[in-house]
């Protein structure tokens, strides 16, 4: 677990919590163009929700606050043999405003395995984080780097009647001081490089 004096904050401190944060994610299967993404706190309440826009050229997702304001931008890179996607500050896609990209580890692989880099990360000799276990048991664990320090998992959490209404729900605990907003983001990024994979 990390420790309290020391916040991983990648899309912004805002959203770093002095506590463990877990979150309710629901996946909804056939929904197009509002969103396909529900996150929600434990109290129920909407915190973020993923848009997927209509009508782009490129695979693309935002990420927006319970208000509705643009969070991050998620952004495929079509040129890419692992799968990479690209996430952006707001609702933007310049490279300027670039905070991290997430790829595979490898172009074929069993278990789920994203590696993440900082924009500030040129060479991408090593990861900044990285993403283990198993995505269609929806289990799974986010490290910093190649170290063995989790900051935040999930976990299934599914019923006969959540799969019959089209939806796959699953917990995160965001571990404390790590931003969550990020965590959301790699979720989703996770959620896209399977999808395409199936």
């Amino acid at each position: 677990m990390m420790e309290k004096n020391h916040p991983i904050s990648v899309v912004s401190p805002s959203f770093c919590f002095p506590h463990p944060i877990d979150l309710a994610i629901t996946r909804k299967f056939w929904k197009v163009g509002t969103g396909n993404f529900g996150v929600n706190d434990v109290r129920g309440n909407l915190v973020f929700k993923v848009e997927e826009p209509l009508f782009t050229f490129r695979e693309k997702r935002v990420i927006r606050d319970a208000a509705g304001r643009p969070i991050v931008t998620l952004r495929e890179n079509v040129m890419s043999w692992h799968s990479r996607w690209k996430v952006f500050r707001g609702d933007s896609t310049d490279d300027k405003d670039l905070i991290f990209s997430g790829r595979r580890s490898s172009m074929f692989q069993w278990k789920t395995k994203l590696h993440v880099f900082l924009a500030n990360n040129k060479s991408e000799d090593v990861c900044d984080y990285k993403v283990r276990g198993s995505w269609s048991e929806r289990s799974c664990k986010v490290y910093v780097g190649d170290s063995s320090t989790i900051i935040a998992q999930m976990h299934k959490k599914t019923s006969a009647a959540s799969i019959f209404l089209g939806k796959d729900k699953f917990m995160v605990t965001v571990y404390p001081n790590i931003d969550h907003a990020f965590i959301v983001a790699l979720i989703v990024i996770l959620d896209e490089i399977n999808s395409s994979d199936n």
